[in-house]
């Protein structure tokens, strides 16, 4: 049961993963979630989302979008991004991720899945058998509430820690230098 919330990979952010490394070991699309993965919950993106995805495709690989977010805001948060979507996925739904692999035009065994949600992101993405990526969820300064989920999380991290065969399930992805 565990084994189906526990990430191939947790890292800190979108920024400390080797994106050229996932290509070298034959992945060509990822699935990134919004809201607390790339920004704070409901920010438009930033400079230096917009240049990492840009980076990403001049390496080669596709992107898609997978949110619960309405279709209004994704289209505010990829102004600067050319990249496809799908809103109001109903994660963790897995028909929604298979449906992203589906639009990327690639298998699942060549897509990863980034997100910040172990009970919504890593949990549908296990459950439809694509590799994934859990990073620490980006807050805002003024964000100090958190909720009940997050504090289940991070038991669930806590027994990730200790239950080594999950871990570094994509090999080493850590970046060691700028992409």
């Amino acid at each position: 049961m565990f084994g189906l919330l526990f990430p191939f990979e947790y890292v800190d952010s979108v920024f400390s993963i080797d994106y050229k490394k996932l290509l070298q070991k034959g992945y060509k699309g990822i699935i990134f979630d919004v809201d607390m993965t790339l920004v704070p919950h409901g920010a438009d993106s930033t400079k230096e989302i917009d240049e990492l995805f840009e980076t990403i495709h001049r390496m080669g690989l596709k992107t898609i979008l997978l949110t619960n977010n309405s279709e209004e805001r994704v289209k505010r948060f990829i102004k600067n991004i050319d990249t496809l979507y799908l809103c109001d996925a109903q994660k963790p739904d897995p028909e929604w991720y298979l449906k992203a692999v589906e639009m990327l035009e690639i298998q699942k065994n060549e897509t990863v899945f980034i997100g910040d949600q172990i009970f919504i992101d890593i949990y549908g993405a296990n459950k439809c058998g694509i590799a994934n990526i859990l990073v620490k969820y980006v807050t805002a300064e003024v964000e100090t509430k958190i909720g009940i989920r997050r504090n289940l999380e991070k038991i669930i991290l806590a027994l990730y820690k200790i239950t080594k065969i999950y871990q570094h399930r994509l090999g080493d992805i850590h970046k060691t230098e700028a992409i």
